[in-house]
């Protein structure tokens, strides 16, 4: 009750105060005093504006948050994210009974008056004071369209939506006189467009196209009376008159709006009455917002796109700029992501590996000669309940787009750039070394590109087994993983060469510093990532081509206009031959080496098996000619856990090998993604080998192996029952990775 003085009543002054008072606050603000003696009475006459500043040209055509559309390389929607649920959509494809509707229960005189309404001002003023509150406001369609501008441009800062919000004379003014403006340059027909696309209908739906998809599960333009008039009647209080949590209210609200549809005679009274008598009938579409959503398991690949689209400078030149981008959205991202090699590579990374394991595994695939990352899946989840085991750490990628700290050791599988930067240096395939299970190095022989010695101590290498010993050629040696023979074709072709090579291809350690120049570089011990190592690889599919990385295919605004978007880098790394002769020795991996068991069956392909110290990482690098595929098998936190005596998917193995875990995940991955009718061969080219030698010194009686890179299967030293296999067919592990940040070594 207002305060009254000792005779009950108010004084001349308080109703005078309350009068103003309530005015104000209905937003009425009385800001014809401030006008020409013309605007008081019209308003919407050409010179009232005489005086204004220009109006911003937000208010034109506000830059409305919608959600953004990814999809991939076919047009299949992977995901949908947004920091406002809306669509914009033009006028025509709004129901003709949604625009009476919300016209009817917000202004009915919208088309008859300007941006102020005086009659509706006299008329809320009289009846406010007599009701001692704000029982009736008096702002326009125009004036509303206006402050939700303000509020859609303060976003989601507590700070700004205060200020956009406050009810104050100075605020009332300006939004006035945007008003005012905003009726002289869009047009009536354009002001409620606008309205209807800005304005929250709650459920986190903002504007009426994506309200009608939430409450109906249907377009727009083809809402009926009955669901127009709910819709119109939301926009008052969202929170009151939520159909889903308080359908009474709705209800009494939806026929509050039929009933003024019909008084203003949008509507026949008949058919106020029977839309009144029919039963709000919702069809409620929930939310699907973010890379939680996304099909087939592409969560992570989803989440790259952002961090490309929020990172790149393509996507503008500051953070800021990047971030408002994404955040207002609105567009429409066509993705390199290939939904046949995506599901298969889902599958893939889920089959072997569990997602409650403590062991996590991820698969990439790049298209050669593209850089098109055509999938992108790992065994856990993408999301951030921890109880369901989901993670948003992106296995796949290096830290600075999302993923690990520091990456993997990549093992055995950075062998063949060794090989590669050895042929370009002009050495042979046949060149062969001879070396026991364990050697000693001499540091200073490796040699940075500043021509400084890489170590002043020796360099101890060795082979896992002591029956790894003897004279090994570069095809032999990369089909049984021998680490001697890669230190010393290292040790020849210089450490300088090596990195450069690795440069060259696109290895990049996965904490994005720069590689250090140590000698136990080749066999794998900086960290890298499973794209980096599928990219690398298909520059040996690609005849020596590397092509950086790409995910976006194009990016379309709102508009209906292009941006540009990163394009792959190209170039030849290594000569047609040596990428040739790379290709016909890693054959020999699948076919008879430590792969044996990935190799497929119908077309060319190659690969490279790859595990470190402990078994703590396990790798299974391949291509055929036109898919290059990395897996990586591992922890995923921050303790490293040995992969030996471990039940994984629910499969126990004694050791964890490159060719036992990764390399059936990978066959699965390939096998799935490829086209049977599509098998292109690589390029054949003789490859010299040395002359066989006798190794005296190798154990021949020896029918079971340890595990090791070469076995086959798990807990078991033969992939085949039955079947002796001979030893030198067996992979080494790594020798002493001195040099690097965790000081583990490498295996094949």
């Amino acid at each position: 009750m207002p305060k009254k003085r000792s005779g009950g009543g108010l004084t001349t002054t308080q109703q005078a105060a309350k009068f103003l008072g309530v005015a104000a606050l209905s937003g009425v603000v009385l800001a014809g005093i401030a006008l020409p003696a013309a605007g008081a009475l019209g308003l919407a006459a050409k010179g009232t504006v005489d005086g204004f500043d220009e109006i911003p040209a937000n208010l034109k055509t506000p830059p409305l948050s919608q959600r953004t559309t990814i999809l991939d390389n076919k047009g299949g929607q992977i995901a949908t994210v947004y920091s406002r649920d809306r669509t914009v959509v033009p006028l025509k494809s709004i129901s003709p009974y949604m625009q009476k509707a919300i016209i009817a229960i917000e202004d009915a005189r919208f088309y008859e008056h300007g941006a102020v309404d005086l009659k509706g001002i006299l008329r809320a003023m009289n009846r406010n004071v007599q009701s001692g509150g704000t029982a009736q406001g008096a702002s326009t369609l125009t004036q509303q369209y206006v402050k939700n501008v303000f509020v859609e441009e303060a976003g989601d800062d507590p700070a700004k939506v205060a200020e956009a919000t406050q009810q104050t004379l100075g605020r009332k003014v300006q939004e006035l006189k945007y008003a005012i403006q905003v009726e002289e340059e869009l047009g009536k027909n354009k002001i409620l467009e606008n309205y209807l696309n800005i304005t929250f209908f709650g459920q986190q739906a903002y504007g009426v196209e994506a309200a009608s998809q939430r409450y109906f599960s249907k377009s727009a333009k083809n809402l009926k009376v009955e669901e127009a008039a709910l819709l119109a009647g939301i926009v008052q209080s969202p929170s009151r008159y939520d159909p889903v949590n308080d359908m009474q209210e709705a209800t009494k609200r939806r026929n509050t709006v039929l009933q003024r549809m019909a008084d203003v005679g949008d509507i026949s009274q008949d058919e106020a009455a029977k839309a009144q008598a029919t039963p709000i009938k919702l069809k409620v579409k929930r939310p699907q917002n973010g890379c939680i959503t996304a099909v087939s398991g592409s969560g992570f690949f989803c989440d790259y796109v952002r961090q490309i689209v929020t990172g790149d400078p393509a996507f503008g030149k500051s953070a800021k700029d990047r971030a408002k981008l994404w955040s207002v959205g609105g567009l429409t991202i066509k993705t390199t992501l290939d939904p046949r090699s995506q599901a298969a590579s889902n599958q893939a990374a889920t089959s072997r590996v569990n997602k409650d394991d403590k062991i996590a595994d991820a698969v990439v695939q790049v298209k050669p000669g593209t850089g098109q990352i055509m999938a992108m899946a790992q065994s856990r989840p993408y999301g951030l309940d921890q109880s369901k085991h989901q993670t948003v750490l992106n296995l796949s990628v290096d830290h600075k787009m999302g993923g690990s700290y520091a990456g993997f050791q990549v093992g055995s599988t950075f062998k063949p750039i060794t090989a590669a930067a050895a042929l370009e240096k002009g050495i042979s395939p046949a060149q062969s070394f001879t070396s026991d299970h364990k050697i000693s190095l001499p540091g200073e022989s490796f040699r940075t590109c500043d021509n400084q010695p890489a170590d002043n101590r020796p360099w101890e290498v060795s082979n896992e087994l002591e029956s790894e010993k003897g004279t090994f050629d570069m095809t032999s040696a990369l089909g049984k993983s021998i680490n001697t023979y890669f230190a010393k074709l290292e040790q020849k072709a210089g450490l300088c060469e090596t990195l450069s090579m690795a440069k060259k291809i696109g290895y990049i350690r996965g904490n994005n510093k720069p590689l250090q120049p140590v000698a136990s570089t080749t066999l794998g011990g900086q960290e890298s990532t499973p794209l980096a190592m599928a990219s690398a690889y298909a520059a040996f599919a690609n005849r020596g081509k590397y092509c950086s990385p790409i995910a976006i295919l194009s990016v379309t605004k709102p508009d209906g206009k292009q941006l540009a978007v990163p394009k792959s880098q190209c170039t030849q790394a290594m000569s047609e031959h040596t990428a040739d002769t790379i290709n016909q020795m890693l054959k020999g991996v699948v076919e008879d080496g430590t792969g044996q068991q990935a190799g497929l069956s119908d077309r060319d392909n190659a690969g490279k098996t790859g595990t470190t110290d402990e078994r703590k990482n396990a790798w299974f690098v391949g291509y055929t000619p036109n898919l290059s595929t990395a897996v990586w098998v591992g922890s995923d936190g921050a303790q490293q856990h040995p992969m030996s005596n471990i039940t994984i998917g629910g499969q126990y193995y004694e050791d964890v090998c490159g060719g036992c875990l990764p390399g059936p995940i990978w066959k699965t991955a390939m096998t799935g993604s490829l086209n049977a009718s599509e098998t292109p061969a690589f390029n054949p080219v003789d490859v010299p080998r040395a002359k066989p030698k006798e190794d005296k010194g190798r154990d021949k009686g020896r029918d079971r192996r340890k595990p090791g890179d070469d076995d086959d299967k798990p807990g078991d030293g033969s992939p085949f029952p039955g079947i002796s296999i001979p030893p030198d067919l067996i992979g080494g592990n790594n020798g002493n990775a001195r040099g690097q940040d965790n000081g583990e070594t490498q295996g094949p």
